[in-house]
């Protein structure tokens, strides 16, 4: 139980019974691996976390100016950060064709071709994917962590999706764990930060702002640092705290509420698990869309073929092909996406990103018009479609 007054300032790193209560949460998540309160800092979301983190990393100039890597496609949060710190953007490209799995061999290609530019310093993942929606293996992460412990960088894990896994054959790793098991040498060494938040996973209460960042291995000093920087904010607020120790200390076996608890919170991801199923089923069923697996998280980054004529309009237009498209969409349907290129995507591929958020019902009749919508578009900017309207023009004047 925790006693908390909401209207009065908290210690700048958090109320201290919930910092003790995420550390006791990600002790049991982890199967045992030990967490220290004292690494726990309670933030206003995970961005307020991870913004705190690159600024603490971020400095120099020319070639000794911080680079971060970021996975593509991104969460913009990232990619506007960095511009706003000055920081060096290296991009590595997530694998489509393995279902968005990070691929280590794209990992040294961006590092080895930044090192020339400036001075990598962290290495970001989000972990499940946002937009891209895939849950990344336990032989993808020990990759990742020995290529941070090989070239002395700073880990970010993004974790805030990790109650949000669909595919029978993908389970959340967290990065801490995996680090843990590698042995001392990497889990004494490797300086790790992993974010979780109120906003994500079944409860989705994301106007309270809660969240939490675990710190490992980071210099003391470092850390003196880091808690002057969190104190300019003051603290967190305070009832987005309060719902952070709801979700790290939910009912317990031997309490009343809790097959109420277990109940409600298996409704919510059982659906949110049918969702990804269907989306990815109609998606992949219309013409010119090819989704990969919702394996995680909230979203779907289809790919879609876009008509050379479509993306010479857009091109006269000044905008990006896919922007074109979700714009036509919108004003078409009503239905809102994100074009691909707000996230990054390899260059001649187009995407939009869209949300399985809505009820079973609507989903089925969002993802219908969508499917009209696009077999539209396509015969609209098809080269017999051109023809067929030249054709029309002609007999009209006749």
């Amino acid at each position: 139980c925790v006693c908390v007054c909401v209207g009065s300032y908290s210690a700048s790193q958090g109320v201290e019974c919930i910092r003790q209560h995420v550390a006791e949460f990600i002790t049991e998540r982890d199967q045992g691996v030990p967490s220290d309160w004292n690494n726990i800092y309670l933030t206003t979301g995970a961005s307020d976390g991870i913004m705190s983190i690159l600024k603490l990393l971020v400095s120099g100039e020319g070639s000794g100016r911080t680079g971060v890597l970021i996975p593509i496609p991104q969460y913009p949060l990232y990619s506007a950060a960095l511009s706003e710190l000055d920081a060096v953007h290296i991009h590595y490209y997530l694998d489509e064709d393995s279902c968005w799995a990070l691929d280590i061999e794209e990992l040294q290609r961006a590092y080895l071709s930044a090192k020339q530019l400036c001075t990598p310093r962290a290495l970001c993942i989000i972990n499940p994917g946002n937009p891209t929606g895939q849950v990344q293996s336990k032989k993808c992460i020990e990759e990742v962590l020995h290529f941070a412990y090989e070239e002395n960088l700073f880990v970010m894990a993004d974790e805030v999706y990790q109650d949000n896994v669909y595919s029978a054959d993908c389970h959340f790793h967290s990065f801490k764990k995996v680090l843990y098991e590698m042995g001392p040498e990497y889990f004494n060494n490797v300086e790790l930060v992993s974010f979780h938040s109120t906003s994500k996973g079944y409860t989705g209460e994301c106007g309270f702002r809660g969240g939490y960042m675990e710190v490992l291995n980071m210099d003391p000093q470092v850390k003196e640092q880091l808690v002057k920087l969190l104190s300019v904010r003051l603290c967190p607020p305070v009832p987005g705290q309060a719902a952070m120790d709801v979700i790290v200390n939910p009912p317990r076996e031997h309490e009343p509420s809790y097959a109420q608890f277990i109940k409600e919170k298996s409704w919510v991801l059982d659906v949110l698990a049918q969702k990804a199923r269907l989306t990815e089923q109609i998606l992949n069923s219309v013409p010119g869309i090819k989704c990969n697996p919702v394996q995680g998280a909230m979203y779907a980054f289809p790919r879609i073929f876009i008509p050379p004529r479509a993306i010479q309009e857009a091109k006269a237009r000044s905008m990006a092909p896919d922007m074109l498209y979700c714009l036509k969409l919108l004003e078409e349907t009503g239905i809102c996406v994100i074009p691909g290129s707000g996230f990054g995507q390899r260059e001649g591929t187009y995407h939009f990103r869209m949300t399985i958020l809505p009820s079973p019902e609507k989903l089925t009749v969002l993802l219908g018009k969508l499917k009209e919508f696009h077999l539209r578009f396509l015969e609209e900017y098809s080269q017999e479609g051109a023809q067929s309207s030249s054709l029309h023009r002609e007999e009209g004047a006749h």
